[in-house]
């Protein structure tokens, strides 16, 4: 296991976040917006916590764990984003949560006190470094900081015996991150694709079917969007270059950036954005955008013109995942919360209810009892021939994150 050092953050990975807590994935959904149900706008004083300053270097807490209450104590302490659970009509009740408790007399304390992942590490890195115990049993987060909690040894291994429908049913497109292949460590909870969408009655016409179409159509100049997140605008450009994310250079870096600035240069990009395009892509004012998939599906279902398209070179996902922090108290009963999430009647609640896509086999028919449209909608329910079309962004070690970040920055503007 790596050794975890204290570190500070350089400026382009603070304004990374900046964005990303102001219109990324971190920010208000769409739903959340529609639903009003957790009003307010998200506060930045939480970037004070990401300085390492003053948290000693950590123990060699690889493998650290605690005593296992869980035979004894039926609960679960379960962190999660906003908006990332199914809820009924009074929006006072988690219908999978509540089918849990009564199917295994364990309650379910569950918190969505995750914003933004930098931010969540903030509140459990002194812990964690300690070799204290976080006071949760179970955290959901996206992949780059799930490799880095394995990589410093701060989560467990998960016990496979426990975890007979994971380990069954999980999608082959998920099961071997570079990061924690085999998923000892983790279990998705979700994935999150990156796709082209757009605008027919904006494109009027014009043909759009790969990131090459919307960089070097002047046709459609000052009318094309990409994502401020960079492993996104980046995989997806690395993929239009005939690259792998998974496996790329320094060098196909610096000439996905290349591509990318000239586009800027040529006034061809209108902006790079979090998912604030949504407005601009319904309204017209972006002819296509680099996208994400939960989006897709909520405007396709609101807006006709709206639609989709996956390239040939293929598209980006990522995965939101679930693992047991180190000094858990109640390690079982995590791991059979994770496991009754890939059964598929279940998986299927949750999917008809967040709309990003069900990492779970086996889920299409359950989900159609619920809703036939979502089930046949391939940015929830993958088919195998998308599903060979995906890609992950590798791994990155601190000092390729830094430099990446900032060249990226100073693409961006930001």
């Amino acid at each position: 296991m790596e050794q975890y050092e204290p570190d500070s953050l350089s400026s382009a990975q603070l304004a990374a976040m900046r964005r990303s807590l102001r219109n990324g994935r971190a920010s208000l959904t769409r739903r959340s917006l529609m639903r009003a149900s957790a009003g307010g706008a998200l506060a930045l004083g939480g970037l004070g916590t990401l300085s390492a300053c003053g948290i000693p270097a950590a123990k060699n807490t690889a493998g650290v764990s605690s005593e296992d209450h869980s035979a004894k104590e039926k609960q679960i302490n379960f962190s999660n984003w906003t908006e990332y659970m199914d809820v009924d009509d009074s929006e006072k009740h988690h219908p999978t949560l509540d089918e849990f408790a009564k199917r295994t007399g364990i309650k379910v304390k569950y918190t969505e006190d995750i914003n933004d992942n930098v931010e969540f590490f903030g509140k459990l890195k002194p812990q964690l470094a300690a070799g204290q115990d976080t006071g949760r049993d179970l955290i959901c987060v996206t992949d780059w900081l799930a490799a880095r909690l394995i990589r410093f040894g701060w989560v467990q291994k998960l016990n496979a015996s426990n975890l007979p429908h994971a380990y069954a049913n999980l999608s082959q497109q998920f099961r071997t991150p570079d990061w924690d292949p085999g998923r000892a460590y983790s279990y998705p909870w979700t994935g999150i694709s990156t796709v082209i969408a757009y605008n027919k009655k904006a494109l009027d016409g014009v043909e759009v079917k790969s990131l090459s179409d919307m960089l070097d159509n002047p046709k459609l100049k000052g009318r094309i969007g990409l994502l401020s997140e960079m492993r996104d605008s980046i995989g997806m450009t690395l993929l239009d270059m005939g690259k792998d994310p998974a496996k790329f250079t320094d060098d196909d870096f610096d000439a996905a950036i290349a591509r990318l600035q000239k586009a800027v240069d040529q006034g061809q990009i209108r902006r790079f954005t979090g998912n604030d395009y949504t407005s601009d892509l319904t309204k017209g004012d972006l002819a296509a955008c680099v996208a994400w998939a939960g989006d897709v599906v909520q405007l396709k279902a609101d807006s006709p013109d709206v639609d989709f398209v996956i390239p040939e070179s293929g598209y980006l996902t990522s995965t939101d995942n679930l693992l047991v922090p180190n000094k858990a108290r109640h390690k079982t009963n995590a791991e059979r919360l994770i496991d009754y999430y890939y059964e598929p009647g279940p998986a299927a609640q949750l999917a008809a209810y967040i709309n990003y896509v069900c990492p779970v086999d086996g889920v299409k028919a359950e989900l159609a009892k619920i809703d036939e449209s979502a089930a046949d909608n391939p940015l929830i329910i993958p088919d195998a021939a998308m599903a060979a079309k995906s890609h992950s962004f590798r791994s990155l070690s601190t000092k390729e994150e830094t430099a990446y970040e900032e060249k990226f920055a100073k693409l961006t503007g930001a």
